[in-house]
């Protein structure tokens, strides 16, 4: 053998014995790290892993847990999107139990037909839909159970995706704390359901059933009705939620003050243009004229809070497209659609959310003193103003005559935190229609001062189910899924005076979809300019039309159906006018459509071009840089 050949061996033998030895440590470290879950969330929201919330409450558990996960997997006639949610879930259901470091335990259970798991999956609440006409049921939910606790989601929904997290977290949480904190609810509307005989058949009338916001509440808290003349709010209620407050007597404001004062927390929804209100009451009051806006009255001002009972407001950035009386759709700027800019990004009541819709709103005006602290949760963008309820009712061309940019951003729904003050420092008042009242009690002297918190919302819509719900049928049952995170707010602001703050970020987490801020922009460019365009024309529609009445005023009463020269004249202008400003704004909503085409192409070439080149030119610098080193 040659010295060449001898070489070549040792390469040969060398490449081998190294191939070996990688094939040996690759075995070795799958070996070692097989029981290692390492993985990295790119995604900005963090979707793809467990919150923050989660794990405090998970750290916080006394009890070990069981999770049980009842799904049919061996049944073929399932879509095959269906199985692999279910295996989503499955696999989040590990990471709770990795992340319980021991206190949780998975189960998953097939309940095929006629077996022991669906007897079970049956026993605990957990129901089967039938697959076709004598088809095997489909068992799609999750139990949770620790010692002598139980609950159950009964169905799982793919489309409700974004709450899985937070609606396992409450299961787990719902467990662990048997005993449901007491939360009150007063209001003018039937929130909790209009009372009904036990005998009465179930009625389909909307304003008589709860509304889905509050009955969701039950599943958390010990939810107790609160009358609207109460004197006294009762020692065990923690928090209590007042919607629409209407006429209360002083006796209520005074029972409300010495709630907050006593360390009771509030959330307060009021209402300057209340459509729900509104469409209850249409049969008798078509226009709703006879209605009044909600108020707390002296409650507020003391507080240092200034809220305008007939002020709605107007928010030109944040328009929702809405079927007009004429069948139109049309930018209504007092229907608020609302995103992440318009919310506290440093609360965790409102960090997280993505959407809120707020139709016909109020405002709040006020700044944070030496005793209380003031925290805008909820916010209209610069491009504000309102305008009186009045102008709200007629419509479009009132709202742009009223309407005045204030140039600031108004407070739709804000915080109250410190040292509160009695707005009755007289003390108790008498009842309304008694003269001769007894004295008030000195054995019980009332409160002067208190450390409490306050949320104040000026809107009450955005609770009702149409205006932040769907409805939704999954395998034959009836559902709801939120359209907005109105739902999630309202759920956020009980949690933070009643609950766990911990089920707070677990909840507002973000959401796959997201707008296109950009194109956006571009459409609120075009339509502030189109705004302008429309006032011009008006102006030009009404100049003419004064010059026309006064042109036909001057004329006797024989010629009054006929147009003189002037008024032919006038009007020709007019027309003229009339057919240049259209022209202009075919123009601007051809600019607005050619700036979206435009920047939907550049997105096109730099996802199918640039990015592809970019990664080409790199590999190449790296194979020049190697070549060149070597």
């Amino acid at each position: 053998m040659n010295h060449t050949e001898h070489r070549g061996l040792r390469r040969f033998s060398t490449s081998m014995i190294g191939l070996v030895l990688m094939l040996v440590i690759l075995v070795a470290a799958n070996a070692i790290l097989s029981g290692t879950r390492l993985r990295k969330d790119l995604t900005e929201e963090k979707l793809y892993t467990l919150s923050d919330g989660t794990r405090q409450i998970l750290s916080k558990m006394e009890q070990p847990l069981t999770l049980k996960l009842f799904f049919n997997f061996s049944m073929p006639e399932l879509p095959s999107y269906l199985k692999q949610y279910a295996q989503q879930v499955q696999d989040l259901l590990r990471e709770y139990e990795i992340a319980g470091d021991g206190k949780i335990t998975v189960e998953v259970h097939d309940p095929k037909p006629d077996s022991d798991t669906e007897d079970w999956a049956q026993k605990y609440g957990i129901p089967g839909q039938q697959m076709g006409i004598g088809g095997p049921n489909v068992y799609f939910g999750i139990v949770a159970v620790s010692g002598e606790h139980e609950a159950a989601l009964p169905v799982i929904d793919p489309r409700a995706d974004q709450l899985l997290e937070y609606n396992l977290t409450r299961l787990i949480y719902r467990v662990e704390h048997a005993t449901k904190p007491v939360v009150g609810v007063m209001s003018s509307l039937s929130v909790l359901g209009a009372p009904k005989h036990p005998m009465a058949p179930p009625t389909t009338d909307p304003s008589q059933k709860p509304w889905a916001a509050f009955n969701e509440l039950r599943n958390d808290y010990d939810v107790r009705e609160v009358a609207t003349d109460v004197e006294k709010i009762d020692d065990d209620i923690s928090a209590l939620v007042v919607v629409h407050p209407k006429d209360l007597s002083e006796t209520t404001l005074f029972a409300l003050d010495q709630f907050v004062l006593r360390g009771g927390r509030l959330l307060v929804f009021l209402d300057p243009f209340c459509l729900t209100e509104i469409e209850a009451a249409t049969a008798k009051d078509p226009f709703g004229m006879g209605l009044t806006p909600s108020d707390l009255n002296r409650l507020l001002t003391t507080w240092g809070v200034s809220y305008q009972l007939d002020r709605v407001a107007v928010d030109l950035e944040a328009p929702t497209p809405v079927r007009s009386s004429q069948s139109q759709v049309e930018e209504n700027p007092m229907w608020l659609s609302l995103t992440r800019k318009n919310t506290s990004q440093k609360d965790i009541l409102t960090a997280q959310l993505e959407s809120i819709q707020m139709p016909f709103a109020g405002c709040f005006n006020g700044a944070s003193s030496d005793k209380l602290t003031l925290t805008p949760l909820i916010t209209t963008s610069p491009n504000a103003g309102a305008v009186s309820a009045m102008a709200a009712r007629m419509g479009g061309d009132a709202i742009r005559r009223e309407f005045r940019n204030g140039a600031i951003a108004l407070n739709l729904a804000a915080r109250l935190n410190g040292t509160f003050t009695t707005a009755f420092p007289g003390g108790k008042p008498a009842p309304a229609g008694v003269t001769n009242a007894p004295p008030v009690d000195t054995n019980t002297p009332s409160l002067k001062e208190g450390k409490s918190t306050v949320v104040l919302v000026a809107d009450v819509d955005m609770l009702y189910d149409r205006f932040c719900l769907q409805e939704m049928n999954f395998f034959g049952f009836a559902g709801q899924q939120p359209i907005n995170d109105n739902v999630i707010f309202l759920a956020n602001a009980v949690e933070q005076i009643a609950g766990s703050e911990d089920l707070i970020g677990i909840r507002s987490r973000g959401k796959f979809s997201r707008p296109f801020d950009r194109v956006l922009a571009l459409e609120q460019k075009a339509r502030n300019a189109w705004q302008e365009r429309e006032k011009e024309l008006e102006a030009k529609l009404q100049d003419t039309q004064r010059q026309v009445n006064e042109m036909q005023a001057r004329k006797d009463s024989s010629q009054r159906f006929i147009l003189s020269p002037e008024q032919k004249q006038a009007l020709d202008k007019f027309r003229q006018d009339e057919i240049r400003v259209k022209a202009e704004l075919k123009t601007v909503r051809k600019s607005l459509r050619r700036d979206i085409e435009v920047l939907g192409a550049w997105v096109k070439v730099i996802n199918i071009a640039l990015m592809p080149l970019g990664v080409a030119v790199c590999g190449i610098g790296y194979y020049f840089v190697r070549r060149q080193k070597k």
